[in-house]
């Protein structure tokens, strides 16, 4: 077994940045989120968000890159919500943000992703964490 400590801060909103993200089934999709990579053999370290987007911590081995990864969360977790959520027409936008960072960086990043809504109350989000192209 090939040895690896990769560590990426993800982000990407709903499609053209709508407030899709219902307070209602949001645990459910972080915890399909979570479940899915999981069985993409990547350790989760945490997932959180805003009606508009999602923040997902995330290590991923080598053998799989982050833009397979991403595409295939975004896939599977916008179909989850569109097959249990009917009254939902649910849709990510096509880019994505993600920064790689250190082990040692880990805990703080984690922590800030867990208070994102706190954060975005307080307007002390960090802007290179959250900017990204959200046009659609």
């Amino acid at each position: 077994m090939s040895y690896w400590r990769l560590f990426y801060h993800a982000v990407w909103g709903t499609k053209n940045r709508l407030p899709l993200i219902e307070s209602v089934w949001e645990s459910d999709l972080y915890g399909y989120i979570w479940g899915k990579a999981t069985a993409l053999e990547c350790i989760p370290h945490a997932i959180n968000g805003m009606p508009d987007h999602v923040h997902v911590i995330i290590s991923i081995p080598p053998k799989l890159s982050v833009a397979t990864l991403i595409g295939q969360l975004k896939g599977a977790s916008s179909h989850h919500v569109n097959e249990n959520y009917a009254d939902v027409s649910f849709a990510w936008q096509a880019e994505y943000g993600v920064l790689s960072f250190s082990e040692k960086s880990l805990p703080a990043i984690v922590d800030y992703v867990k208070n994102q809504k706190k954060h975005h109350a307080k307007n002390t989000f960090n802007v290179a964490m959250e900017n990204f192209d959200s046009t659609g």
